[in-house]
């Protein structure tokens, strides 16, 4: 079932990409279209970014390459860490495995090993079921663990868990990827800064996602270790300077798959700022916290409603839930949001950086009304 097209004036619930752009990370944009500036990153926007990143990630060696949006920064990290017979192991709910066209698999040549999960999350046990055959000639070879913060079921990996399937993806000598299409409602859920469950957990790359976190088409590819980008051992010696270390090798190895990938842009100062913006002064954290906390009030709104049956309860920015669907029909009228599992009669429910009491209370009497409207024929 489509979300449905909101009328003017009105609010959706059916993703965080709904929102628009907040008035800082358009004061930043507005900043760098002062004047001309040097194209594809060679701009001190994109510098000042590099500094913020690794300043967030406690991660001195960490580089940041600026991508259009979260597609393109998963299937440039993945190309980027494997080798050309190379696998990756994710859960069967993964972005990558059901959201999005194919493109890990049809542009990045990626073989997806996917395993069922009860909660959207990965374990070092769950990884297992996968991760073998390894010399094996006739099996793509397992060489990077896939985990999402936040999950496509609302879930979100404590630094601990984070750290499990690190140093179990390590002594298997496979990388740990990290999609973090919603990095910041992790952080705000967990309290803890972005570095906590990446750098220090163990993960090797992570995306950095600002769309959903109040941007516009703004993520990028942080590569946290150098040494998990496979291809960095291509890159010849006459591409780099004299005294280049591991993490400018890193660098251009992610910069030619990223050119090659059509996510280089030009005008790359555009995008940097605005997740400059995001992560100085932990915008992004305190806009995810609020968007957190839309969610648990929503939830704890509609729980009181007859009809409604909160799935689980919110860790981040989702609401999942069980209602009749004629009922949802007629509330997404006023208010979009997606069907999860039509068999179910399960749908999703998402809070954003500009969601409001007022928006929660006004999706609640609608949801009331759509109910009671059933009950009443």
């Amino acid at each position: 079932m489509s979300a449905g097209a909101p009328a003017a004036g009105l609010r959706a619930f059916a993703s965080d990409n709904y929102a628009g752009v907040h008035p800082d990370v358009w004061a930043a944009l507005a900043d760098v279209d002062a004047d001309h500036a040097p194209a594809y990153g060679a701009d001190p926007h994109t510098e000042r970014l590099q500094e913020a990143v690794r300043e967030a990630f406690d991660a001195p060696d960490a580089v940041a390459l600026p991508v259009f949006n979260g597609t393109g920064a998963n299937v440039v990290a993945l190309q980027s860490m494997l080798p050309p017979w190379g696998a990756v192991v994710a859960a069967d709910t993964s972005h990558i495995h059901h959201d999005e066209g194919g493109a890990p698999e049809r542009m990045g040549r990626t073989k997806l090993f996917t395993v069922p999960t009860p909660d959207g999350r990965l374990t070092p046990e769950l990884v297992d079921r996968e991760a073998h055959g390894w010399g094996f000639v006739h099996r793509a070879q397992p060489a990077v663990v896939e985990i999402a913060q936040v999950t496509e079921l609302g879930t979100v990996y404590t630094p601990e868990q984070v750290r499990a399937l690190a140093d179990h993806a390590h002594g298997h000598g496979m990388g740990l990827y990290m999609d973090g299409a919603r990095l910041f409602n992790a952080a705000a859920a967990l309290e803890l800064p972005l570095s906590a469950f990446t750098t220090h957990a163990g993960v090797d790359v992570v995306s950095l996602g600002g769309t959903k976190a109040g941007a516009l088409g703004a993520e990028a590819v942080v590569v946290l270790r150098p040494e998990a980008v496979t291809l960095a051992s291509l890159v010849p010696e006459r591409d780099l300077p004299a005294d280049a270390g591991p993490r400018e090798r890193a660098r251009l190895a992610v910069e030619y798959v990223r050119k090659s990938s059509m996510q280089l842009s030009s005008k790359m100062r555009y995008v940097s700022a605005q997740l400059t913006a995001l992560l100085e002064g932990d915008l992004g954290s305190r806009l995810a916290a609020h968007a957190n906390a839309m969610a648990r009030e929503l939830a704890g709104r509609v729980a009181a409603i007859d009809g409604v049956e909160v799935t689980r309860a919110p860790e981040a920015n989702a609401v999942f839930a069980v209602l009749d669907p004629q009922a949802a029909d007629r509330a997404r009228v006023r208010h979009p949001f997606y069907d999860w599992d039509a068999a179910r009669h399960e749908v999703r429910w998402m809070t954003s950086w500009d969601t409001t009491a007022a928006d929660v209370d006004s999706f609640a009497a609608a949801l009331g009304e759509a109910l009671s409207h059933g009950r009443r024929r």
